[in-house]
């Protein structure tokens, strides 16, 4: 997934006396405004590496996800200039922070310079960042052992970010976006349906096993009641025509929390494909787009406020004055 992010120029400056530094461990960087840049540097106390890490303890917090590029040659006098970077994403950090840097890590990386980085490593939990915790996943790195489910879940976002750079296999029905999609049978046939008014609310889902956009249901409903027809534990599209097809058709995304991480990185990364495909492919004029982390979020005012249904002020006439005299 692209996130339209990218890397400051001080950030690239930062990187370049890391690199040339005989003093600096490694660099500390966060996003802000759409950008990212550096936040801190990290000395080096030591010799060795492992021992270095002990300087990262004051800057990583629970609930704040932070880029940490490292230098893995123990002295950093040594030839190998070879890097590390790390994206620590705590599991109580905001969802839209863990989105952004875990979408983003791909793209900073790149834009660094790929040939600067020998590793990239995910991280959620402050001990990882320890002696103790790099020589675990030195370990496991070099073993065959299954993976947990924690260590799935990082699968996971692998296999997300190698979507910003290859796209999907099969057919593309959408390319307007930043990522290709395919289909399955009945989508186009369901929105076209909606915008001849026939069923006024078009499911869609990813299969994010296949990474196809497969059909829900097609049915109806009112304002009142499209949160409860939503799945309130898998993303969701939604198409929902609330009056004319040509002035009304809102598009609605969900996004629950509890959704898996690839999940939520596989919509945001085709959501703006599939507005391409109803409108391509559906022939749908989507005039308003609602996105949302939970069902419960698009409430019936929230539906009506978009359409500001109940707030057009009344139009009278002009009325002449009374003449003197009359009453």
């Amino acid at each position: 997934m692209q996130s339209g992010i990218s890397a400051s120029q001080e950030l690239k400056s930062a990187l370049g006396t890391l690199i040339t530094s005989s003093s600096q461990r490694g660099l500390l960087a966060t996003i802000q405004n759409e950008t990212i840049v550096p936040s801190a540097t990290i000395s080096s106390s030591s010799s060795a590496f492992l021992s270095d890490l002990s300087n990262l303890s004051k800057h990583v917090q629970p609930n704040a996800a932070l880029y940490i590029l490292l230098r893995r040659a123990d002295s950093l006098s040594s030839p190998d200039k070879s890097l590390v970077a790390v994206t620590y994403v705590p599991n109580s950090a905001p969802v839209r922070q863990k989105m952004l840097f875990a979408s983003t890590r791909l793209t900073m990386v790149r834009e660094l310079g790929s040939e600067h980085f020998a590793e990239s490593v995910f991280c959620t939990e402050a001990d990882e960042l320890t002696s103790q915790g790099w020589e675990k996943h030195v370990k496991h790195s070099e073993s065959e052992n299954p993976l947990t489910a924690e260590e799935q879940s990082l699968q996971d976002i692998k296999a997300a970010e190698a979507l910003e750079s290859r796209g999907t296999q099969g057919q593309s029905l959408a390319q307007g976006g930043k990522l290709e999609i395919r289909a399955a049978g009945g989508i186009a046939e369901a929105l076209r349906g909606l915008g001849k008014g026939g069923d006024n609310l078009v499911q869609l889902r990813m299969d994010a096993a296949t990474e196809t956009l497969r059909l829900v249901s097609s049915t109806s409903a009112t304002p009142s009641t499209i949160a409860s027809s939503i799945d309130t534990r898998e993303p969701r599209y939604a198409f929902y025509r609330h009056d004319d097809p040509d002035t009304s058709i809102v598009f609605i995304s969900t996004c629950p929390s509890v959704a898996k991480i690839r999940e939520r990185m596989l919509y945001a990364a085709s959501r703006a494909n599939v507005v391409g495909l109803a409108q391509n492919e559906g022939g749908l004029k989507v005039n308003k787009r609602i996105e949302a982390t939970n069902p419960e979020e698009v409430t019936e005012q929230v539906i009506l406020d978009e359409f500001k249904v109940g707030n057009v002020e009344e139009k009278k006439g002009f009325a002449k004055p009374k003449r003197p005299g009359r009453k």
